[in-house]
């Protein structure tokens, strides 16, 4: 089995996708267990067949199988210390999503619908799966044409998801998702074509050599400018950020955190194809980009602010989080490009909990509006001690990830700053400075929300089902876990990038 593990990761998700869609007439929401047994178990296997080799800085674990040979194409994936860490942090993220999921897509297609439909609980885990497998297939890919094939994959069924289950216009919201980030994937396209054809023999594939090749071209500023757009539009930075925080915030809150994947994933291909595969190339982009960066964490973060409904607060809040890691890779730090991929990893545990417990207020209130709120840390304690532990993972207070992964990153940030221009350093106090926002955009929430009187027609309210509040806490563990002993993921992280970054990290 182990000769076939990363190969299990991807299919076994879209077997039990197509599983979950034939039970789900039958066993109605439960089939939620089902997706989330296919996810624990590739998760358990990279554990047990990748780890030990991994954390001890073994070789990689790589597999090919023939595709289309004749066209020098080959279907691979690999496993080292910067693709699985991601693997393993995006694979827990979905299958605790997967059990949320059950009682959260009860109320919502009952609300649709106005009764239980059993089989549209095997069309949401459906398109759910393939999205998972879709994202561990771009976390794993060898060559650009196959990842952009895993991109297209997650495309389509987040699409479906939106606008069968999605909530204002949501057929309208699934065509804005779809037309930018199908604009976003055109884009990336035209730099893997210019990429095929800078290498000689022509390829796909991201080898050492063919990366030296396509960052010796004449060309090379076009692939990596047009990747990087691409990629920028997909992450929702500033001027490119329409799309984003309605479609974060009309899905079923129960997808929300998956988005938050997709468009944060974003921050490791970059890391991948261009900080570490042409950093000569990709350097010279350096200071707009974290100029952008900058500008995109403080419009996040102040429009948050400016949100009452809690959806959108997180909505707006992803676009300023997704920025953090575009700085620390636009830093040109070796240590700021690990502790982006690391942050990216760190956000998407906060982001879970936060836009869970804003379904959780959703469906045990029927509310969205903050202004609407208060007083329910007396009816939903648990519910209530999970919103201030995402807070204390997305703000970086000790001893969450979010502390750990953050405080790396701006160290490379800052160390890059002080031997470069004036311009770097001052880049990097304004994102620091930024981050002050998260701060203020998570913990107000948590007073309007949860304290203070109890607000008029929510004395019933009750705590929500364990379906829905232990996943969250098994996050929340985690999150403590690598915050108290960070070398779970930096150790990954930073071994690569000491292994394949020009001089590593000092």
């Amino acid at each position: 089995m182990s000769q076939y593990l990363l190969l299990l990761s991807v299919v076994v998700p879209i077997v039990a996708a197509a599983a979950c869609y034939l039970a789900a007439p039958w066993v109605g929401k439960w089939v939620g267990w089902l997706a989330f047994a296919a996810l624990f178990v590739t998760t358990a296997l990279l554990v047990a067949f990748g780890w030990s080799q991994l954390y001890s800085g073994g070789p990689a674990i790589s597999e090919y199988y023939a595709w289309a040979p004749s066209a020098g194409l080959t279907f691979g994936f690999l496993a080292d210390g910067l693709s699985y860490p991601v693997a393993i942090l995006v694979n827990l993220v979905l299958a605790a999503t997967a059990v949320y999921s059950m009682p959260y897509m009860q109320t919502r297609i009952k609300g649709l619908y106005g009764e239980d439909r059993p089989a549209r609980y095997g069309i949401y885990y459906l398109n759910f799966l393939l999205v998972s497998a879709g994202l561990m297939g771009i976390a794993l890919s060898t060559n650009l044409i196959e990842l952009y094939l895993f991109l297209e994959l997650v495309l389509v069924p987040t699409f479906v998801i939106i606008s069968m289950f999605g909530y204002v216009q949501k057929e309208r919201v699934g065509i804005i998702y779809i037309m930018w980030n199908q604009l976003g994937a055109f884009i990336f396209l035209a730099g893997i074509a210019i990429f095929y054809s800078s290498t000689t023999p022509n390829t796909f594939d991201l080898t050492a050599t063919s990366l030296a090749q396509a960052a010796a071209s004449p060309l090379a500023y076009w692939i990596v400018g047009l990747i990087l757009v691409g990629w920028l539009v997909k992450m929702a930075v500033f001027g490119v950020h329409m799309w984003l925080p309605i479609t974060e915030a009309e899905p079923p809150t129960s997808f929300a955190p998956t988005m938050a994947v997709v468009s944060g994933i974003g921050a490791y291909v970059i890391a991948r194809v261009l900080f570490f595969g042409m950093p000569s190339v990709f350097n010279a982009f350096s200071l707009p980009l974290m100029a952008w960066a900058v500008l995109t964490m403080f419009y996040g973060g102040i429009v948050a602010m400016a949100q009452n409904d809690v959806k959108y607060i997180f909505a707006w809040s992803t676009m300023s989080q997704t920025a953090y890691s575009v700085l620390g890779l636009a830093s040109t730090s070796a240590l700021g490009a690990a502790g982006a991929v690391f942050f990216f990893g760190s956000q998407v545990l906060g982001k879970f909990i936060m836009f869970a417990v804003a379904g959780i207020l959703l469906s045990q209130t029927g509310l969205r509006d903050t202004k609407k709120m208060g007083g329910l840390a007396g009816k939903m304690p648990f519910t209530a001690a999970l919103f201030i532990l995402g807070a204390l993972i997305l703000s970086a207070v000790p001893p969450t990830s979010g502390f750990q992964a953050e405080w790396i990153m701006f160290a490379g940030i800052f160390s890059q700053g002080a031997q470069g221009s004036t311009a770097f350093m001052a880049l990097a106090i304004l994102g620091l400075i930024a981050t002050l926002f998260t701060v203020a955009y998570t913990f107000w929430p948590v007073k309007r929300i949860f304290f203070g009187p109890l607000a008029s027609g929510l004395e019933e309210v009750k705590e929500a089902p364990l379906t829905m509040t232990l996943p969250l806490l098994g996050l929340v563990v985690g999150s403590i876990l690598i915050g108290i002993y960070p070398d779970l993921v930096s150790k990954f992280l930073i071994g690569f990038a000491n292994t394949v970054a020009p001089g590593g990290i000092p």
